[in-house]
């Protein structure tokens, strides 16, 4: 292995991958197995699971699945202590779930909001408590990757509560780098730009998909595979001075302006 390889090796590295049946959160997974971390998938559903756990250990790779509430604090806690039961540490945690809506503002309920709110906050909020705990204990400390989002950066019309559950999460995850430097665990948002992906694709109509691309320099959507290199450098050593930062991965879409 040469020096860079070593670099941004996670070999013997366990990294827990909320989220992880989706199209964005499972490539990020199967990069991580890539290079050497064993994965732990947390989802709700078994079928998507099996799929992305087939594509991990057909190139090599080792793969678990564990369901969880991630909402639920009581099943967090059980989350930890499964993957304990396994493993001395947990070395990278990516939280990725999410839901969205474009819910005129007006018409948004108050079942809706606390949805939104549990499953994209609430939900970062338990796991950075309970992972935290334990990463603040480990030598070796940690790295946690918060999945943000361009709308957490400025508000994008029509996914109202969406926005600010991001800005958030962002807030959040500067909040405890800065807490957590001294322990050696590291936090960060990684932030996609524009991924038709399950959660936003019933947003993306003909008129919105003209306005994102024509906004956007290189053209066009991102794909899964692109969020790779980006999670790879922030679980790394190769990523072991970047904290509180917000990563972003957006073909420019933050840069453009007129």
């Amino acid at each position: 292995m040469n020096s860079i390889e070593s670099l941004f090796s996670l070999r013997g590295r366990v990294a827990v991958v909320i989220g992880g049946t989706g199209e964005l959160c499972g490539a990020m997974a199967e990069g991580l197995a890539q290079f050497g971390a064993t994965v732990v998938l947390v989802g709700r559903s078994a079928e998507k699971a099996q799929a992305r756990i087939d594509a991990i250990e057909a190139a090599g790779g080792s793969c678990m699945f564990l369901t969880c509430d991630v909402t639920d604090r009581s099943e967090v806690q059980q989350l930890v202590d499964r993957v304990g039961q396994q493993s001395p540490s947990i070395d990278v945690l990516i939280n990725g779930a999410g839901v969205n809506s474009a819910t005129p503002f007006f018409e948004i309920s108050d079942d809706e909001f606390d949805k939104i709110v549990s499953t994209n906050l609430k939900s970062i909020l338990l796991s950075c408590q309970i992972f935290g705990k334990k990463m603040i204990k480990q030598p070796s400390g940690g790295s946690i990757i918060n999945l943000g989002s361009m709308s957490g950066l400025s508000p994008l019309s029509r996914v109202f509560t969406y926005s600010a559950t991001k800005a958030a999460v962002h807030n959040l995850s500067k909040n405890l780098a800065r807490e957590w430097a001294p322990h050696r665990v590291r936090v960060n948002t990684l932030v996609p730009g524009f991924f038709p992906a399950e959660q936003n694709r019933k947003v993306l109509t003909p008129e919105r998909t003209i306005q994102i691309l024509s906004h956007t320099p290189l053209g066009r959507f991102g794909t899964p595979d692109e969020l790779v290199g980006a999670t790879l450098l922030l679980a790394s050593d190769a990523g072991s001075f970047i904290t509180g930062t917000e990563l972003v991965v957006d073909g420019g879409f933050s840069a453009q302006t007129i």
